[in-house]
């Protein structure tokens, strides 16, 4: 039969950050390395290749620099957009990779009243089918109409980016039953950035951590390598670029947390690793502008790490429960206010009603998201004066 890689959510030019931006696209490139090593009949990427529908042009560049590599060794790909770089015109530049004879996109639907068919990619014995994903989820719902144009006697691959019933565990979101698709003998899924089976349904997780708790979780990316002649099937392949250390501290003081996280910090090997900064716990002296986190770059750099990631997300302030006895209830808001400047006194308190004011403008139709919050913030920052 076939050995082939199953590939997903490569997200190039995902991270803001150069250098990690950089490493993701370092695992792209060792991905593709070992599979022209490996000689393998073909790649499939289930979607999210790049981040966005539109990257921007130092990313092509060097994506279709790997891609030619491919070409040249004769290994075809075969592809789907994912929910990042779908694009609902159906203009992406996975068309111009296609077109440029890099990739075959093998999405191939009819419409037929309440049906979705889909048509086969056939490539030497293998008959691949594909759906792409879509914001939101939103092609969850087509895809429970979706039926297969047969193809008796080959080897069928399914590739979907979505949420399968099995794999969501407690995210409440909506996903697709497994009992809803079409079968196939191997079903290649991206979407969620996790290392998973059930059956025949896989997800081989990123080529390379996402976000700061991807980089936690996974440490680096994978893909997986299937050989259809093999009773074991799958072989996972790891794609460590950089060591990633974890770094947790929990603080109730932000007067002498510094000091704290300092102290840990010197206790690590931090050289050439990925410094993942996690602070937790309830502040009852001080607030989070007290840690001096400036004080810890310059530590961790002089320790030579690569680079660093800090993350206060469960690092909360103590809320001081104020009484208010209200005389107004007919107008609870202003009623709030005015006892709260009573009891804080400040020259912004007077800013107070514009700002709540100003924030409470409606998005008009038509208007997109980027451009509402722009109108927000130019107004707020009338009010402010900035």
């Amino acid at each position: 039969m076939v050995r082939f890689a199953h590939m997903a959510d490569i997200h190039l030019g995902g991270w803001k950050q150069p250098e990690l931006q950089n490493l993701n696209f370092q695992s792209f490139i060792k991905a593709i390395d070992i599979c022209i090593k490996e000689k393998l009949d073909f790649i499939l990427i289930a979607g999210d290749l790049f981040d966005t529908a539109f990257p921007g042009i130092e990313i092509l560049k060097e994506t279709f620099a790997q891609f030619k590599k491919l070409k040249d060794s004769k290994i075809p790909c075969f592809i789907i957009a994912g929910s990042h770089d779908y694009s609902v015109s159906g203009k992406t530049f996975l068309d111009v990779l296609e077109k440029a004879g890099f990739c075959k996109n093998v999405t191939k639907i009819e419409e037929k009243e309440n049906e979705i068919i889909l048509n086969p990619t056939i490539y030497e014995g293998v008959a691949i089918y594909g759906y792409p994903g879509k914001k939101s989820g939103l092609e969850i719902p087509d895809l429970r109409r979706i039926r297969f144009n047969e193809s008796p006697g080959l080897f069928k691959i399914l590739m979907l980016h979505t949420t399968i019933d099995k794999a969501k565990g407690t995210l409440p979101i909506d996903a697709l039953e497994i009992d809803k698709i079409p079968v196939a003998d191997y079903y290649a899924l991206g979407h969620l950035h996790i290392d998973f089976q059930y059956e025949n349904f896989v997800y081989p997780g990123p080529i390379f951590p996402n976000n700061f708790q991807e980089l936690e979780d996974l440490n680096h990316g994978s893909f997986y390598i299937v050989d259809t002649n093999s009773p074991n099937m799958l072989k996972k392949i790891e794609i460590p670029i950089k060591k990633t250390i974890q770094v947790i501290v929990e603080i109730d003081n932000a007067l002498n947390a510094t000091e704290k996280i300092m102290s840990f910090l010197n206790e690590k090997d931090l050289e050439d690793k990925i410094v993942l900064l996690r602070i937790k716990g309830e502040l009852k002296k001080g607030k989070i502008s007290d840690i001096n986190f400036l004080q810890m770059e310059e530590l961790i750099k002089k320790k030579k790490a690569f680079f660093w990631l800090r993350n206060t997300h469960d690092l909360r302030v103590k809320e001081e429960e104020i009484e208010i006895e209200l005389e107004n209830t007919e107008n609870i808001e202003e009623e709030v206010i005015k006892i709260y400047s009573e009891k804080n006194p400040s020259d912004f308190n007077q800013l107070i009603p514009q700002l709540m004011n100003s924030l409470s403008i409606e998005k008009q139709e038509g208007e997109t998201n980027e451009n509402f919050s722009k109108r927000l913030i130019e107004i707020a920052n009338k009010v402010l004066k900035f």
